[in-house]
């Protein structure tokens, strides 16, 4: 029996790859990366920093334990990373039609037309990874019918400035006060912060609260390039100037490392998977780490006030730094995971005993 396709992605390069439309389907266009993941793909789908990405997962079953239902706990979604998809298209091998979980309220095909999100299966993610591997992430567009659309860069948009928070909002109700400004923050960020009694006030990402009253600040991930974040680069350069807490996770440790004097670039294909080997610089320490991004920080432009403090083992890009005398440090892997391994969580703990 032969497949009937009646989708494509095309990528910049010419290449095309044939598949079966599910979820909404329409055009679109963006950035076309890759995750390893096993598992997780409710909370990778709704990870703001995959704002503009169509997405490529390199497991083959994805599906098969469906989507669970929306439930909010103290301001938050539960299962998931915000309270949209911020993918602009999926691509999977084979879609399991069929899910099966006890929390599962509806089919990723249904979550999909629900965001308006378009999903391709019968890809041959293989030989696109391996192509993406080879060239770099790339832009694609999806064509579905006869729909035509025309390849754009998200990385040329601030993206941050779309998935950021309009208005500061307040969780929790500990004596110690933390601003997270919010460049696209996991919720779980909030949670593990919550979770350890502090209130989390979460500010739009150009927001100017250095005259407010705060014990510690977090800057959170986010899509995109980080020089487009110049706004959040200056306030993070004005709190440098004091003596308060200051971490930075992912995008965040980006913007903090530009505020610092250092450089950032973008990488080949970025790091989008849940098995991140990371190196304690100092120690014989090896975490295991999840990770989303697809720029880097290069940090020969940091003075002496600064030191590495991870690096990853696989191909020794730079995954964290610290002031050497200050409370200052900042991350590129996520400590809150969600999803992937917890191997790194005792970090928030190590900031909030900064607080």
């Amino acid at each position: 029996m032969s497949v009937k396709y009646n989708a494509c992605l095309e990528l910049e390069d010419g290449s095309t790859f044939p598949g079966i439309g599910f979820g909404f389907q329409h055009t679109t266009a963006g950035e076309v990366v890759f995750n390893t993941g096993m598992v997780g793909y409710p909370e990778t789908l709704t990870d703001p920093s995959y704002k503009g990405q169509i997405l490529t997962c390199t497991y083959p079953l994805i599906g098969n334990y469906g989507v669970p239902k929306s439930q909010m706990i103290q301001g938050l979604e539960q299962f998931f990373e915000s309270s949209a998809i911020h993918i602009r298209g999926l691509l999977i091998a084979d879609y399991s039609l069929e899910y099966s979980h006890w929390q599962a309220e509806k089919a990723l095909d249904v979550w999909l037309k629900e965001f308006e999100v378009v999903g391709l299966y019968g890809i041959d993610t293989r030989r696109l990874t391996k192509t993406l591997r080879q060239h770099g992430s790339m832009l694609g567009k999806i064509s579905v019918a006869d729909e035509r659309v025309d390849f754009c860069d998200p990385n040329s948009e601030n993206l941050v400035q779309q998935v950021s928070v309009k208005e500061p909002v307040i969780y929790g109700n500990g004596s110690k006060k933390v601003v997270l400004i919010d460049c696209g923050g996991k919720f779980n960020i909030i949670r593990s912060l919550v979770g350890r009694g502090v209130q989390v006030k979460r500010v739009p990402w150009d927001y100017d609260f250095l005259n407010e009253e705060f014990d510690g600040v977090m800057i959170s991930n986010g899509p995109g390039d980080p020089q487009m974040c110049q706004p959040t680069v200056a306030i993070v350069r004005k709190l440098l100037e004091g003596n308060r807490p200051v971490f930075g996770i992912c995008l965040g440790h980006q913007v903090l490392s530009l505020a610092a004097g250092a450089e950032t670039y973008k990488m080949k294909f970025g790091h989008r998977s849940q098995n991140q080997p990371c190196l304690e610089v100092g120690t014989q320490r090896c975490y295991i780490t999840s990770q989303n991004h697809g720029f880097a920080v290069k940090p020969t432009g940091l003075s002496s006030d600064w030191a590495p403090w991870f690096v990853n083992a696989n191909d020794g890009s730079n995954e964290g730094i610290r002031h050497q005398t200050k409370p200052f440090m900042s991350v590129q892997f996520h400590p809150e995971a969600t999803p992937g391994p917890m191997d790194t969580s005792h970090l928030f703990d190590r900031f909030i005993e900064l607080l």
